[in-house]
Parts: C-alpha cells; structure tokens; sequence
C-alpha cells in the first residue's frame, strides 16, 4: 500500500510548497488538480516547475483531478467539455499520471447518457495513457453511490471502467460494506480516506464536513478491512476539505494525516510501502 497527500487537504498553501510538504511529510504521492496548475502557469510559472518539484521530492502523482461537464452537457457544449477533458488528460499524462477522476453532474438528477460520456473519456484516456475513473460524490444529484456507479460501469460495457472509492461518501449516502465487497476488486482504480463530522446525519454532510482519520464516526478500519480481503494493495489518499486543519501549519497537518493513515494500516494489517 502506497500513502498519497491529495493536496486540498492543505489547499491555502501554494502549489510549489505542497509538493515540498507532501514530500517532507514522508508521503509516496501528492494528487495535484488541474485548476492549481492552470493558476500555477496564469502567474508566470511552467508545468516544468511542477515536474522539477515532484522529481526533486521523488513524489509520485497517484491520480488527477478532475474533468467535469462532461455529464450534464450535448452539442456544441459538450464538444467543448470533450476538448477540455483532453487538455486535462495530456496534463496528467505529462505529469505521469496514471489515473484521471471523472466527475459526474452536479444538479442534474438521474444516470442518463453518463455510460456515454464516460465511455468517451474511456476512449480519451486510452490515447492519452491515462485511465478515466468514475467518481460519485454523495451529496450530488446524479452519481452519488457506489451503487449507481456500478450501474453506469456495467452500461457504459467498456473493460477500463472502473470508480474511485471514497470513505466519505460511503458514509454519507450509506453505502454497505456487501455494496464493497460485491465489486470486482479490478474496477477498484483508487481510494480516498477521511472520516465524517460527529453529530451531523449521515445523508447531510458537505465536503467540509470532512474531518480528519480518527476524529470522525466512520468505522476505517473495518471498511479497509474489507478492502484487503478483497486484495486491494494500490494507494490511499487523504483529502480533506476542512478549514480547521487549513488553518493549521501545512506541514503539521500533511504528518498528521500520514501517521494516522500509518496507524489504521497498521490496525488492518497492511504493509506500507516506503516512499
């Protein structure tokens, strides 16, 4: 198991200094997302610097975030968010990126024509190098469970459809533990882990309601169990949203949340791999 640093959890901090952080912390990979780097680049920087940095800290960059619109959108619109995902997929690539998460619509309700936008970022992904992965978020009005993630996998028919799980969002649109276990362990792509607010329902929590591993009511260590019985072994990423732990020192924060990921791997009984 390899540990990530997706870098919203530190998300005042400037681009450059995540990188540094995430790899003074002791991380194996920092998640970067395309909107820092497009503002790292309108301030006079270079995706070289970007590169330079990750090299410098032996940083991996686990997954790429995000491609969006391309669910909600048709006609010439939809032909702009195509030719976006694909600036965004070559950007991953070039920073070697293996996987590229696909967000779904925000308020459009329903899972119609997602299999066929997604089953065109599929086809992106592919001639890019970079694999498009589903993401669900469970306060949106589309995609918003694994289950229904499933669900557009299975018809969207494509052999590289796969999802991204997140502990949070299991939680908050109560996906079971028979939900994770009844998925093939190959369409398993990645895995987010945070822990959700005390004292607010299941079903009404918001991305900064997340808190970090080990302060919130989710039971990790059990649905991770889950995870290695199914033989998962590829990355765990922390991302958080809060404003607490923003406020915080950036680097206390990144040694925080790795030990804490440490910890729980240690309770489940995996192996961490040294960065």
């Amino acid at each position: 198991m390899r540990l990530s640093l997706n870098s919203s959890t530190i998300k005042p901090t400037p681009l450059l200094e995540k990188v540094r952080i995430a790899g003074e912390a002791g991380y194996a990979g920092i998640e970067l997302w395309a909107v820092e780097l497009y503002e790292h680049v309108g301030r006079g920087g270079e995706i070289s610097d970007i590169e330079k940095a990750l090299a410098d800290h032996g940083l991996s960059v686990p997954c790429f975030i995000a491609v969006r619109n391309w669910g909600e959108s048709s006609g010439w619109e939809y032909k702009l968010a195509m030719d976006e995902a694909r600036r965004r997929f070559e950007l991953a690539a070039r920073l070697g990126a293996p996987l590229m998460v696909c967000t779904p619509p925000m308020e459009r309700p329903g899972l119609t024509g997602l299999a066929n936008g997604y089953r065109d970022l599929l086809q992106i992904g592919r001639e890019t190098g970079v694999r498009a992965v589903l993401e669900y978020i469970s306060f949106f009005a589309s995609l918003n469970n694994v289950s229904d993630t499933v669900t557009v996998l299975d018809e969207c028919g494509d052999p590289d459809a796969c999802l991204i799980l997140d502990a949070f969002h299991n939680w908050n649109n109560r996906t079971t533990l028979d939900d994770l276990r009844s998925l093939p362990l190959e369409s398993i792509a990645h895995y987010h882990i945070n822990d959700a607010a005390p004292g607010i329902p299941s079903g009404q929590q918001k991305d900064p309601d997340r808190v970090m591993i080990g302060d919130g009511v989710i039971d990790l260590k059990t649905e991770l169990g889950v995870l290695m019985e199914k033989g998962y072994d590829r990355w765990l990423s922390l991302e958080l949203f809060n404003s607490a732990w923003w406020e915080k020192d950036p680097l206390a924060t990144a040694k925080a949340g790795l030990e804490r990921m440490e910890a729980l791997c240690d309770e489940v009984g995996w192996k961490v791999e040294a960065p």
